[in-house]
């Protein structure tokens, strides 16, 4: 009964929350526009993006298509529209649902008139246009093998029976069910589009790359008679052990295909081509079965094939790159530095010898730009986040790296919000080195008081505690609940150079785990910090360094919360599904001699004996990164040991929470767990 009323209480909660409000709640945070996906328009005066309003009570996003000019003026172009770009002065195109799926749409901005470009059965994922216009690319999802049911079509009742023989059979949140994304090209005419083409017929491999890839990993050449697209051309046990994705070349005219990036083991993708067609570049990892090493721009001279890593003399990865407009030697990347994100610039000369330059230098995180040449000067809108402000669009000068907002999605949406202090702390460690600390407190913060502190461990194992702003994660939120937050860049986090962020692999609960324990303790001597209500939280890897914390803590925690965590190192092995991952992380399986002391000493469940401190576990059914019997492995040991525990558990979420209700639940059950055990009545 109570499933039943509860979407109804959450959505009468939900409103009744939001009166006169001046500190930021999780209710207050659905209320904030979702800004993003900035397309620059030709002439540099205006800029088109998505905004997702969420629905508590549909228990969803809704995306508009808007247009803003550099001051922030926006008109709705497209309800429901999203993945928006420009194909000439006035015209536009971009997605949007019919009852056929996803299609993709053009619009002319001035007249209003809009046309319907594909009609795919099933609708299509991504699209691109070829520099003239003829021609455009779609993904859309194809079944190439067969299944159970069409293999034995006299038991029609099986339809849920898999017969597997190799690994990768499900990936994150889904099962292969023999359906794979697929490139097709398709002359664009004066309506729907024709003579389409899957250029991967039959083939059992996605592109883009499944699940996080989109068209950034698929281009035109400058003359249009190429199409490079990324794929992972492995399948099945071959697919879950190796990183080895390639470039391909598709050749519009003949149809051939060719892998140019065969010398590279690791991942190869986003290729991109100069406008004078001469260069390609794309991002690269040297390693096999590494996913997290160190990223490089790669540039190939497609003349003489000759190949040149730009970043060779760059510690850090490169996260995103486009040429600049304006130029044919100039490329324009995203970079961590030091826990924040940076626009930079990397030019070349005739010699294929690069230069690298910060364009920015702001306490923030940049994400997705977008580009245009006006009169020869590149114009730029770029998304910008940090800790104290959701995703806006900025104008950025790149010459200065002068920053202007654009939108107002938190001030339109919250304009009486609290945020509390962010600062940079950095924190001795004990092998003498520096961890460069954040630490965000409570937006009414008073010296003269105590406060509990939480300990936020990230996840990963690589991924930086950058300026980021989570909708669920979110360091601000908790510092509004009354709580010091302490969010260190320890061992294994990226944007510190490659020593620094390869430090993790092989040692989980090792130094990434001392540096832990180092920001905590050097943040709760201040007068200020409550040392007997301290807390760790985190998710993923995040979410194992709150098992091992719990095995290994020595009494300083009163309070624990562990989302989706890796608890017992064997039977994860056995359970998910990239192998790759757990293949360079721990050494290999968990039955060669040579690895077995290290998931030993590094798994949590081996420390269940010293656990002593009250614990929520917190387990998504449909994460297969982690499977969901982590966490029940872990809250059994708990209530088994009579610690006091609970387990929060979602039937329909992955690795993350993402439905609008859930994720209010899930801020609910997180505070009032923490303030039972942290906070003096």
């Amino acid at each position: 009964m109570l499933f039943r009323i509860l979407p109804f209480f959450l959505f009468i909660t939900f409103f009744s929350n939001l009166s006169a409000q001046d500190k930021l709640s999780a209710e207050l945070m659905m209320k904030i526009p979702r800004i993003g996906e900035p397309a620059i328009a030709p002439d540099g005066k205006n800029v088109l993006y998505t905004e997702r309003i969420v629905s508590v009570e549909e228990n969803k996003s809704k995306p508009t298509l808007k247009l803003a000019d550099m001051k922030g003026q926006s008109t709705i172009i497209e309800p429901g529209a999203f993945s928006a770009q420009w194909i000439s002065a006035t015209k536009i195109a971009y997605l949007a649902s019919t009852d056929k799926g996803v299609q993709l749409w053009e619009k002319d901005v001035v007249s209003g008139k809009k046309t319907q470009i594909t009609n795919r059965p099933e609708g299509i994922s991504g699209y691109g246009y070829s520099p003239d216009g003829k021609k455009v690319w779609y993904s859309a999802d194809v079944k190439v093998n067969e299944s159970v049911v069409d293999l034995n079509p006299d038991l029609p009742k099986t339809g849920g029976a898999k017969l597997i023989d190799g690994l990768m059979y499900r990936h994150w949140t889904a099962w292969d069910d023999g359906h794979f994304s697929h490139i097709f090209i398709a002359d664009r005419g004066d309506s729907l589009v024709t003579n389409e083409k899957d250029i991967m017929a039959r083939e059992p491999f996605h592109s883009p790359q499944r699940p996080f890839g989109g068209s950034e990993e698929i281009s035109f050449s400058a003359d249009g008679k190429y199409l490079a697209y990324t794929s992972k051309k492995l399948k099945g046990t071959a697919s879950a052990v190796s990183t080895n994705a390639d470039i391909y070349l598709y050749n519009v005219t003949t149809g051939t295909t060719e892998n140019v990036t065969t010398f590279n083991p690791g991942y190869d993708v986003q290729p991109k081509f100069s406008k004078d067609g001469k260069y390609m570049i794309w991002l690269s990892m040297a390693r096999d079965g590494y996913e997290a090493d160190k990223n490089r721009l790669m540039l190939m001279d497609l003349a003489t094939k000759k190949v040149v890593d730009l970043s060779a003399d760059f510690d850090n990865n490169v996260d995103e790159a486009q040429w600049d407009p304006s130029s044919t030697n100039r490329i324009i990347f995203n970079s961590g530095v030091k826990a924040t994100y940076q626009l930079h610039a990397l030019t070349f000369d005739s010699n294929l010898k690069p230069a690298i330059k910060a364009i920015t230098a702001d306490v923030a995180d940049y994400q997705s730009f977008s580009m245009t040449s006006v009169n020869g000067t590149t114009k730029m809108v770029a998304s910008r986040m940090s800790m104290s402000s959701p995703t806006e669009l900025y104008e950025v000068d790149l010459t200065t790296g002068k920053s202007t907002q654009i939108t107002s999605a938190l001030k339109s949406s919250l304009p009486e919000v609290k945020m509390g202090k962010v600062e940079k702390r950095m924190v001795p460690a004990t092998d003498g080195k520096e961890i460069l600390t954040w630490v965000v407190y409570p937006p009414d913060f008073d010296t003269k008081k105590k406060y509990p502190a939480l300990l936020y461990c990230q996840g990963g194992p690589q991924s930086t505690v950058s300026q980021f702003f989570s909708y669920r994660w979110n360091l601000q939120l908790m510092a509004a609940k009354g709580y010091i937050v302490v969010a260190p860049n320890r061992r294994g986090l990226p944007s510190f150079g490659q020593e620094w962020n390869e430090q993790i692999s092989g040692d989980w609960g090792g130094q990434a785990m001392k540096d832990l324990l180092s920001a905590i303790d050097d943040v709760a001597k201040e007068p200020y910090v409550d040392a007997d209500a301290l807390g760790a939280v985190g998710a993923s890897f995040g979410g194992y360094s709150v098992y091992w914390l719990a095995g290994n803590h020595n009494k300083r925690f009163k309070s624990f919360i562990s989302h989706c965590g890796v608890f017992n190192l064997e039977s994860m092995y056995g359970t998910t599904e990239e192998m790759f991952f757990i293949n360079h992380d721990l050494g290999g399986p968990y039955w060669n001699n040579a690895t077995a002391e290290s998931y030993k000493k590094h798994s949590p469940h081996n420390y269940v004996e010293n656990w002593d401190t009250p614990i929520l576990v917190i387990h998504n059914e449909l994460d297969y990164r982690v499977p969901v019997s982590q966490g029940m492995e872990a809250f059994n040991a708990a209530q088994l040991r009579g610690i006091p525990s609970k387990f929060l558990y979602f039937p329909d979420e992955g690795h993350w929470v993402n439905k609008p209700q859930n994720s209010l639940l899930w801020n609910r059950v997180f505070f009032d767990f923490l303030d039972s055990h942290l906070k003096k009545p």
